[in-house]
């Protein structure tokens, strides 16, 4: 089956890196990335900034450079940054900002709307979160007004998951990613969140798997093999990120 992996880190010694909470990261380069993906056949994917790259972009934008036309940059981006420096990004195959509302890190939440209207006007760029679902309540007034997003790591915790399927059912993406991070079985949420919405689910491997409580290993891939039949993998593995990450 071929898989578009929604969610993954590059984490190259050659560029800057901080500690967030007292973490640093070990090494996670391009060819890490390869080595461990070897069994699956990933036709492209989505490589998403972490806490600990802060706003640092050139990472970024070496990995999209040499990982290829069908590999999309996710991006912690200041409200404040330059119009020729953003173009430049838009260039280099960066489609979408992230909050990291859990660990920071990132732009803060008082700039959400703002910074994300700004980048979905002028370059159609989505919005994506790192956020615990038991907060999404709180959160809905501001994420009503966010044009387009996408929630990762099913959200975190079963005790918001409500406020999950709210979202799954107004067409949010929600990503299928970091099972050793959440607090319950992901077959039942999944298979609930894909009857309300086929087009929402986005699996990825999540590596290197950074603070997890257990890693991703190919047991995450036979998991959604042994649960959802051939068409539904399809849209799971790589037919709803391809649809959210090529922009027209």
């Amino acid at each position: 089956m071929k898989i578009f992996d929604s969610h993954f880190h590059i984490i190259n010694p050659k560029y800057p890196l901080f500690k967030n909470n007292g973490y640093l990261p070990p090494d996670f380069t391009i060819k890490d990335y390869q080595e461990k993906t070897k069994e699956i056949e990933i036709i492209g994917g989505a490589i998403v900034s972490g806490s600990f790259q802060k706003f640092h972009q050139e990472y970024l934008i070496d990995a999209l450079s040499k990982l290829g036309n069908n590999y999309f940059g996710v991006a912690n981006i200041p409200l404040k940054m330059e119009e020729k420096d953003l173009d430049r990004l838009n260039r280099s195959n960066i489609v979408a900002v992230r909050f990291n509302l859990k660990r920071g890190g990132s732009e803060g939440i008082d700039n959400l709307i703002k910074l994300s209207n700004l980048l979905f006007d002028k370059y159609n760029w989505h919005t994506e979160l790192y956020v615990d679902s038991k907060d999404l309540k709180e959160l809905k007034p501001i994420l009503m007004e966010i044009p387009q997003f996408s929630i990762d790591h099913l959200g975190l915790s079963k005790s918001g998951i409500k406020e999950l399927y709210y979202w799954a059912e107004r067409g949010v993406k929600i990503k299928a990613t970091g099972f050793g991070r959440i607090d319950f079985d992901p077959i039942p949420i999944m298979k609930k969140i894909y009857s309300i919405n086929p087009r929402s689910l986005m699996f990825g491997t999540d590596l290197p798997s950074t603070r997890a409580q257990i890693p991703f290993t190919m047991k995450d891939v036979e998991l959604i093999k042994n649960n959802f039949t051939e068409p539904e993998q399809q849209n799971l593995f790589y037919k709803n990120s391809l649809e959210w990450y090529i922009k027209n």
